[in-house]
């Protein structure tokens, strides 16, 4: 269903990402980010499934700017390896990957036509979360167990959009505690948590949990068509 583009950056490098489109005139537009393994089929995925549902979808290569091509499976080889390159992605200077993100969110508004949402699992959840703060150009945001959202540094943060956030109860990177004191600083935001693991969204991975993922996603999509209609 999609193909790979480019995108061109505040600073003039060119970005790969993975674009799916709808079978009609889009109804508006979800940016996808991925989880420390990379743009892999289950991203793919994921944005095809949004174009299902009449959104163009763009999912940029979050690692390019220090590994081109990334594409990983779900060994625990696969995740050492990828969270090495979340630790130099975030080592950038800023902006860092969020320029990136902003030429997903200016291209999907463009491409589309309509208002952009953003979605993102794991790590892409936490990039999510800082793009709903400090990004323009979106109208919702629905980060998935994002690793390091509940932190003191980043629960400071303000989100400028309406925000979706889905945790999991047995999730041991995201302390069930600190997700609460998250609700606590951010009654705005809407905070649903599941009886799953960490990951609970990808079908690739054992902690895929299928009714929370369907739950979750059921949640999701009416956020979107609240939100981005």
């Amino acid at each position: 269903m999609g193909t790979m583009i480019e995108l061109k950056t505040a600073d003039g490098t060119l970005v790969p990402a993975y674009e799916a489109r709808p079978a009609g005139t889009p109804k508006g537009a979800v940016v996808v980010i991925q989880e420390i393994f990379g743009v892999n089929s289950h991203i793919r995925n994921v944005a095809d499934g949004y174009a299902a549902e009449g959104y163009l979808a763009v999912a940029p290569a979050a690692f390019h700017r220090v590994r081109p091509g990334v594409e990983l499976g779900y060994s625990d080889a696969d995740m050492g390896e990828g969270f090495g390159y979340k630790t130099a992605v975030e080592a950038l200077p800023a902006p860092g990957v969020m320029q990136d993100i902003q030429a997903a969110i200016d291209h999907a508004a463009k491409a589309s036509g309509g208002k952009v949402g953003i979605v993102g699992y794991c790590w892409g959840g936490l990039l999510t979360w800082r793009a709903a703060c400090t990004l323009t150009g979106l109208s919702a945001a629905a980060p998935y167990y994002g690793g390091g959202v509940t932190t003191p540094e980043e629960t400071a943060r303000q989100s400028q959009v309406p925000v979706l956030a889905h945790f999991a109860e047995e999730d041991k990177w995201i302390p069930l505690d600190t997700v609460e004191a998250f609700k606590k600083a951010h009654p705005e935001v809407e905070v649903h948590t599941y009886a799953a693991h960490h990951g609970f969204n990808c079908d690739q991975r054992g902690a895929w949990h299928a009714p929370s993922a369907q739950l979750a996603r059921e949640r999701t999509l009416a956020f979107f068509a609240k939100h981005l209609a």
